[in-house]
């Protein structure tokens, strides 16, 4: 089920990304992340929006356009081919995109302007900066704005992109409202975990812990999450 824009960051504001790749991992949905080294300029930013991509070719207008044809609460995803030669995103950019209601830029390259993006506020998660904009102007190919590649996984307006201080996720928007009801199940079994093991219960007498190594000595093919499906218990890793 896709949600609306504020659904979405309504129900994402209590939930972390670890959250929903778990809840991919139970929905046999392939977990998408962007590499690591993609991270928030201001740490603590957060953002959850439907996908509008866009490739860089070496001018400022690609952005220009593909922010024209956004919705409010969409989220920039910027492919420069994960370059680290050059910025390819500022803080004009990022200030119009926020004044078009975007809900945050996603970059697979670098930006620059960092103390002024970080004045505008909108989130913004990227490689890292580097201060000399592009001195290239390459064809632009015909997928420029349907389509992004970050990293190993290429998005479209067909997803959804979730970011925190552990990165950025994409997810199918169709499956958006299942895997964060999922998400919101782990959440509260962490929390009840948590729970517990402030209150004095290890985490190994909740899992059983003992049982599995004395099983696993059995049966050295034994996992621990097989022992956990047979106890019925659950540990969110």
């Amino acid at each position: 089920m896709s949600l609306d824009p504020p659904e979405l960051r309504r129900r994402f504001a209590s939930l972390t990304t670890a959250h929903v790749a778990d809840a991919c991992l139970r929905a046999a949905v392939p977990v998408r992340c962007a590499p690591a080294a993609v991270r928030p300029v201001l740490p603590g930013a957060r953002l959850a929006g439907r996908v509008a991509p866009t490739r860089h070719v070496g001018s400022v207008d690609i952005f220009l356009e593909a922010i024209d044809r956004a919705t409010p609460g969409e989220v920039l995803v910027v492919d420069n081919a994960g370059r680290t030669d050059e910025s390819c995103v500022g803080d004009l950019v990022v200030l119009e995109a926020q004044a078009a209601g975007l809900a945050g830029v996603v970059i697979w390259g670098l930006h620059r302007d960092t103390a002024d993006i970080r004045a505008v506020g909108l989130p913004v998660f990227s490689l890292g900066a580097i201060p000399t904009g592009p001195q290239r102007l390459d064809a632009r190919p015909p997928q420029a704005l349907t389509s992004a590649a970050v990293g190993e996984w290429t998005v479209d307006a067909d997803d959804v992109a979730l970011g925190d201080d552990d990165g950025v996720l994409f997810v199918p928007a169709r499956r958006a409202g299942e895997l964060l009801t999922l998400a919101e199940s782990i959440r509260d079994a962490e929390r009840r975990q948590a729970e517990r093991i402030r209150a004095g219960v290890p985490l190994r007498d909740q899992v059983r812990f003992a049982a599995y190594l004395a099983g696993r000595a059995e049966d050295p093919a034994l996992t621990f999450r097989a022992h956990l499906r047979a106890v019925g218990g659950a540990i969110e890793e």
